[in-house]
């Protein structure tokens, strides 16, 4: 017995989109391809720079993880920490973020007293926290580092970023602070 198309259809399934054609009023199904995607991320992001405001952190991070994979797929592995933070900070910059590199960030106290401050590779528009590595995987230490520095600044989004493996690894962390 052989499987017809439609059987092994949801197999090979493709994403369709509907576009409404003004004139007619028909309704037409396009499949939506990576290009497709790349447009709509390209068009959101720069609606979002112009504007200047972010409804939420998570688009931030999303921009910033697609950011981190180009640059990753273009650079791959192999270049010092510094090159992947120049290259982000010029991306993001040229999308319209406000970036900062090597931003001094205070430290407080529990009773909010400051206590000195740390250095964040990245200061992404006032509100994320972005530790850049290049090493072959990450480690407890690393983990520590960027959950240190949200705990310490008060700041409650944090992403960690290695351009140093094969395989680009991406990780996001909140904190929430109780007052």
């Amino acid at each position: 017995m052989t499987a017809t198309k439609r059987e092994i259809g949801h197999k090979k399934a493709r994403k369709y989109t509907k576009i409404k054609k003004e004139t007619q009023g028909q309704v037409e199904l396009k499949k939506v391809t990576k290009k497709h995607k790349e447009e709509r991320l390209a068009t959101k992001r720069h609606e979002n720079t112009q504007k200047n405001e972010w409804t939420s952190i998570n688009e931030l991070c999303d921009l910033i993880r697609q950011t981190s994979f180009e640059i990753h797929k273009f650079l791959r592995s192999g270049h010092l920490e510094k090159v992947y933070e120049n290259a982000l900070i010029h991306r993001l910059t040229k999308s319209g973020l406000t970036v900062q590199q090597q931003c001094p960030i205070d430290v407080f106290d529990e009773d909010k007293t400051p206590l000195g401050h740390f250095v964040a590779d990245l200061f992404v528009e006032e509100t994320l926290i972005v530790e850049i590595k290049a090493c072959r995987a990450l480690i407890p230490e690393h983990v520590a580092q960027i959950l240190g520095y949200l705990r310490a600044s008060r700041f409650e989004t944090g992403l960690l970023i290695n351009f140093g493996a094969h395989k680009l690894q991406i990780k996001k962390y909140l904190l929430t602070h109780d007052d």
